[in-house]
């Protein structure tokens, strides 16, 4: 591992050999494509619910108070079917997540994966082909099924086949092809827009695409080796580690995964394992990032970017060029986080990135308040300056929030909590999306302009947390955040007694076995 570091027992470092090997890019690269699907789903339903036709079809009222002319502008999407169209799929998901940690630990990430992308398909076939609006919500069920699958697996993947020292730039790579799919959603939208009866059905299939490339990817990517040896196949998980470390002196970082798996092996009941107090810091630090990352409103503007657009006055292609906008900077700014998370680590980040956004959330929601009133349109120059502040917004938030709460998350955990811990994470992170995108429209219709303090309030209590709370963990090997982090910070330490001190070494009777077999 070029620049990984594992503590010995004296407490020196030393370096593990290995490099970034093309395996390892490639791997990253196709089991990223699990974000490219949650983010194209993200995308799309914000621009479909802005379409005439498919209004008409499955949501007549809506349609009508759309084009009322004296509709209160805060209030003319408000309707819980159409938030129901949202959110319903991230219900599904938080199910998926829990079934789908335990199938990570009893079949690997590998199988989780193929799995989201068959149910992914299977939805966006059932969406495509929607006559019903109780169809349009299976679909939504079964896409649902395939963001928890893979929202799971796909970060615990790429985390446990990187490299430390490059852990958090390959893991940022989950959220880049989240805000790409963002923006090739935004993309389809805005040109499927004037194509009159099936051009919402265009947009809604073109989910297959993404699902199709992981379905086929995931028989080409290898197992992690954690995975492996963890099931009990120690001599394919030591050459799948020299496969992607490109070296055959693995075997200190190979004694480590089965350290740590014959830890993990002791433990029949991860799930109760969360609950006991040495795991108490991981879990609070895990979670709460992810009900942070929504609370910041960003899926606000993804989810309904063109509905706020037109709720300011845009036309309906105006508001998807604008979508197309912000999904631009989106992805660009994410480019950041993989130069600079593991240089200028996660808190840096997640502080500034929370300052931006919350400089921004208050601007924006000072000049609605301002201009926008219930009957009355934004005048032009405000409404482009609104734009530039969300998109504003949207940098500070890409480049800090958006992939580090997937990457702490991922890495905060001990293997043997790692699949229960990561599912708090996802399931908590689906649960708060659902909360957002089902309450939105309806707090938007209530609170109006004052939505946006509503988020900046929080922004405030998540600075706060960052600085007084959350470890660094930048540069440190998974499987020694607890005796490196979380039993050196000055309030998490105080969960762990001396005598866990120490980690017990893999048996030597563990390492002669492999011999025969390497």
């Amino acid at each position: 591992m070029a620049g990984g570091v594992i503590a010995t027992d004296s407490g020196s470092n030393q370096d593990f050999p290995g490099k970034l090997t093309g395996q390892v890019l490639i791997c990253t690269t196709i089991a990223a494509f699990g974000g490219l699907m949650f983010g194209y789903d993200v995308g799309i339903s914000g621009g479909v619910t802005g379409m005439d036709e498919f209004l008409m079809k499955f949501f007549p009222n809506v349609y009508i108070r759309k084009h009322h002319a004296h509709e209160n502008n805060y209030c003319k999407f408000a309707d819980e079917y159409l938030q129901l169209f949202t959110s319903s799929l991230y219900l599904a998901a938080i199910i998926a997540s829990c079934a789908a940690s335990i199938m990570c630990k009893k079949f690997g990430r590998k199988p989780t994966m193929q799995a989201a992308s068959v149910f992914f398909l299977v939805g966006a076939i059932l969406n495509v082909t929607a006559s019903k609006l109780s169809m349009l919500i299976l679909g939504r069920l079964f896409l649902g099924a395939g963001v928890g699958c893979g929202n799971q697996a796909v970060p615990l993947f790429i985390t446990e086949i990187a490299p430390p020292k490059y852990r958090g730039g390959l893991n940022v790579c989950f959220q880049l092809l989240i805000t790409i799919g963002i923006l090739i959603a935004n993309l389809v939208n805005y040109l499927t827009s004037n194509i009159k009866h099936y051009g919402w059905r265009i947009s809604l299939g073109g989910a297959a695409v993404p699902a199709i490339f992981l379905l086929i990817g995931s028989f080409i990517i290898v197992e992690t080796p954690a995975s492996l040896v963890e099931r009990g196949k120690k001599e394919r998980g030591l050459k799948t580690l020299k496969r992607i470390r490109g070296v055959d002196d693995v075997q200190k970082e190979f004694e480590e995964i089965v350290r740590a798996t014959e830890i993990s092996n002791q433990i029949k009941n991860p799930f109760r394992e969360l609950l006991k107090r040495p795991s108490i810091p991981p879990v609070i630090c895990g979670t709460i990032i992810h009900v942070f990352q929504q609370f910041t409103g960003i899926n606000v503007v993804m989810f309904y970017a063109p509905v706020l657009f037109q709720t300011m006055g845009f036309g309906s292609n105006a508001s998807l060029l604008s979508a197309v906008i912000t999904g631009t900077v989106n992805s660009l700014s994410t480019v950041i986080a993989i130069f600079s998370v593991d240089k200028a680590g996660r808190r840096k980040l997640l502080i500034f990135g929370a300052s931006v956004c919350l400089i921004a959330q208050c601007a924006i929601g000072g000049l609605l308040k301002a201009y926008l009133t219930e009957t009355s349109k934004v005048p032009g120059g405000t409404a482009k300056l609104v734009v530039g502040l969300i998109c504003l917004y949207v940098n500070g938030f890409a480049w800090s929030w958006g992939p580090l709460g997937w990457l702490i998350s991922s890495e905060v955990y001990p293997l043997e909590t790692r699949s229960g811990g990561f599912f708090l994470a996802v399931g908590t992170n689906m649960f708060c999306t659902f909360l957002i995108a089902q309450s939105f429209l309806s707090m938007l219709c209530t609170m109006q302009a004052y939505i946006y303090f509503f988020f900046a309030a929080w922004l405030v209590t998540m600075i706060i947390f960052v600085a007084a709370m959350l470890p660094e963990t930048k540069g440190i090997s998974i499987d020694e955040m607890v005796e490196r982090v979380w039993k050196k910070h000055w309030f998490w330490k105080r969960f762990y007694n001396s005598t866990d001190i120490e980690r017990p070494k893999a048996s030597i009777q563990l390492e002669q076995q492999d011999k025969p077999n390497q």
